[in-house]
């Protein structure tokens, strides 16, 4: 019996040990399952360091510090640059990382974001206000005055919540682009063949100085005017086109600048023009021509967008319909508006340029 136990006992000491063993080694192969499983997870993120930067060792670490020396120095100088000295570091830039320019693709997916988010505002105010309208208008039906005076109180408190989210959207979309473009070592987009806009100062006729430079990074649309003109006063008298189109593109990163070339003008003409058709952009004294001619602006109106690289992106006539006349068959495009809508949605100006129409600019002779 005892021999019996004795068996019994090493059997079990046997298999307790085996099972251990067998325990052990199926955790480790469970162990190695779940590591593998997240090596095959694991995103796989591929150095953007550059390759200057990318030394094994001491060297590599040595090389590193280096660059980031470089960068630090790049950083400090940066604000007081000349933009020949930028474009020669960039060139550098891309030439040591082997980058290649940045198309519009990037920003312009950015922009379709911001885009979205603003159509989607817009479809819910227009949703919820049309809601409220549409029971102040029965409670005006029935006659209920104190209903419907505090249904006008709540959509004027929907307009300005709207226009206040509206406005702080295109702040952080403007502010975006400012930083991508002003940050050392950024890769300007550029578009083959687009020239780049000369930079001008100007004054305008109540007294203020406005140079390009100070709209780096926005979109400017820049307008030959001559009130004097029959083809400028139609798209003021007329149509409100011009007013319509700097409204439209207000929040949209876009600033509007009519140029005033002609060599007769007096300050007073254009601050009652101004004033009679609330122009919500400035008119440029520009009497000696001299912007105009940088510009090559033939007629008024003549036309001319910059993009936020500060090149020409369009450049021609407002539109295809000189005094709202067009050949039979054929619709109204307004150029400009079409390119606005273009470039402040991230796309290439499918029509940059078109042939003006118009007076001639007076220039002084």
């Amino acid at each position: 019996m005892k021999k019996h136990l004795i068996s019994i006992g090493v059997v079990l000491v046997a298999l307790t040990m085996v099972w251990s063993a067998f325990g052990q080694e199926e955790e480790k192969k469970a162990r190695r399952r779940r590591e593998g499983d997240e090596e095959a997870t694991r995103p796989r993120t591929r150095s953007t360091r550059p390759a200057a930067t990318r030394g094994e060792g001491r060297e590599g670490r040595r090389t590193q510090g280096m660059f980031s020396e470089e960068m630090a120095k790049i950083r400090e100088r940066w604000p007081n640059m000349s933009e020949e000295e930028k474009e020669k570091f960039r060139a550098q830039m891309r030439e040591r990382i082997g980058a290649t320019p940045r198309t519009t693709t990037g920003r312009g997916e950015v922009s379709r974001v911001f885009e979205q988010q603003i159509a989607r505002l817009k479809e819910e105010h227009q949703q919820s206000v049309g809601e409220l309208r549409a029971i102040l208008e029965l409670a005006k039906k029935e006659k209920a005055k104190e209903t419907a005076g505090r249904l006008e109180k709540l959509i004027a408190k929907h307009e300005k919540a709207f226009e206040e989210k509206l406005q702080a959207l295109e702040e952080r979309r403007q502010k975006f682009e400012q930083m991508r473009r002003e940050r050392p070592g950024a890769v300007e987009a550029v578009v083959p063949g687009r020239k780049k806009a000369p930079e001008f100062t100007l004054q305008s006729f109540d007294g203020k100085q406005v140079g390009l430079s100070q709209y780096r990074g926005k979109i400017v649309v820049l307008e030959w005017l001559n009130f004097e003109c029959p083809f400028s006063r139609y798209h003021y008298q007329t149509k409100n086109t011009m007013l319509d189109l700097a409204k439209k593109y207000k929040n949209k990163n876009v600033v509007w600048l009519a140029v005033n070339s002609t060599s007769h003008t007096t300050p007073e003409a254009n601050q009652a023009f101004a004033k009679k058709y609330k122009l919500p952009f400035p008119i440029l004294n520009d009497k000696p021509g001299l912007v105009g001619k940088k510009y090559a602006a033939k007629t008024t109106p003549h036309m001319f967008i910059i993009d936020t690289n500060g090149r020409i992106a369009y450049d021609g006539a407002i539109d295809n319909a000189p005094s709202g006349k067009i050949k039979e068959g054929k619709e109204v495009i307004n150029y400009v508006d079409k390119a606005l809508a273009e470039l402040t949605s991230g796309k290439l100006v499918s029509t940059p340029s078109t042939k003006p129409y118009g007076c001639t600019v007076k220039y002084p002779k």
